[in-house]
C-alpha cells in the first residue's frame, strides 16, 4: 500500500467526519430554533438558522468532494 493511498484514506475519513458532524449539528439546530422562537427572539432565530444553513452547506460540499475523491481513486 502506498503512502498516497494512505493519505487519500485519511482525507476521505476527515471529510466523512466533517460531513457527519455538520449533519448532526444541523439536526440539533431544530431544537435551538424552537427554543429561540419560544422566547420570541428574532435575532437569535436568525443566527441559529444561519448556523444551520452553514452546516447544511458544509455537509453538501463534503459530499461533493467525496464524490470527486471516489471518482479519482477508481481511475
Amino acid at each position: 500500500m502506498s503512502n498516497a493511498h494512505d493519505i487519500t484514506e485519511d482525507i476521505v475519513f476527515d471529510l466523512v467526519s466533517i460531513q457527519y458532524h455538520a449533519l448532526q449539528g444541523s439536526h440539533l439546530y431544530e431544537q435551538f430554533l424552537s427554543d429561540a422562537q419560544e422566547v420570541n427572539h428574532p435575532e437569535v432565530v436568525e443566527f441559529i438558522a444561519e448556523c444551520q444553513s452553514n452546516d447544511a452547506e458544509r455537509a453538501k460540499r463534503c459530499h461533493e468532494l467525496l464524490v470527486l475523491l471516489t471518482a479519482e481513486t477508481q481511475t
